[in-house]
């Protein structure tokens, strides 16, 4: 039963990072970042974002146009920049005061109960 419980715990633990990924990528791209930067800020924070998910969520971010990204030349190997566009900054404001909602009532709702 434990192994389940385990299994279980697992799969809802990546259903709530899911949930959350596109916020924390646009919080840390209030300036701008190429993918490894943003990949290293995130993880910094506690928010661990595989190469396999984050490159292609840039990817279709930019697509729907919330960020932009150029190319950069200098020291070391080409990197893409991306930051936000003006939409962008406009979901990420709204994305976050949603958040602040949702995590006031889940505050709540998690203290209220024990788990006996």
């Amino acid at each position: 039963m434990v192994k389940d419980a385990d299994i279980t715990h697992s799969k809802m633990e990546l259903e709530l990072r899911r949930g959350v990924i596109v916020l924390a990528a646009l919080s840390q791209l209030k300036s701008e970042q190429y993918g490894y930067s943003l990949r290293q800020a995130l993880r910094e924070k506690g928010m661990d974002i595989e190469e396999g998910t984050l490159y292609p969520l840039l990817r279709r971010l930019e697509k729907q146009g919330l960020l932009t990204s150029e190319w950069r030349v200098g020291e070391g190997p080409p990197r893409r920049y991306y930051h936000l566009s003006p939409d962008g900054k406009r979901l990420y404001l709204k994305l976050a005061k949603t958040w602040r909602a949702l995590g006031a009532v889940m505050d709540d709702l998690i203290g209220e109960g024990t788990v006996r």
